[in-house]
């Protein structure tokens, strides 16, 4: 189970990183036709806030357990 956690949070923040390339690019051609660079940022926060509560909802239920000692 916590492969399956790892993997999915992998993703989301893969998806994340997309999104702000294509922000990126999207501030830099400034096309009419495409969606601003404001809906890829929106994007971007859901997933971000998709994987905070994904792994915070991990933690909670004991799915993943948090390293002890940070050093």
């Amino acid at each position: 189970m916590p492969l399956v956690i790892k993997i999915i949070a992998v993703a989301l923040l893969l998806l994340i990183i997309f999104n702000l390339f294509r922000a990126m690019f999207s501030m830099l051609k400034q096309d009419p036709n495409r969606p601003p660079m404001s809906y890829f940022i929106g994007l971007r926060l859901k997933f971000t806030v998709a994987l905070i509560v994904l792994l915070l909802c991990c933690l909670a239920f004991g799915v993943i357990t948090p390293n002890p000692r940070p050093y």
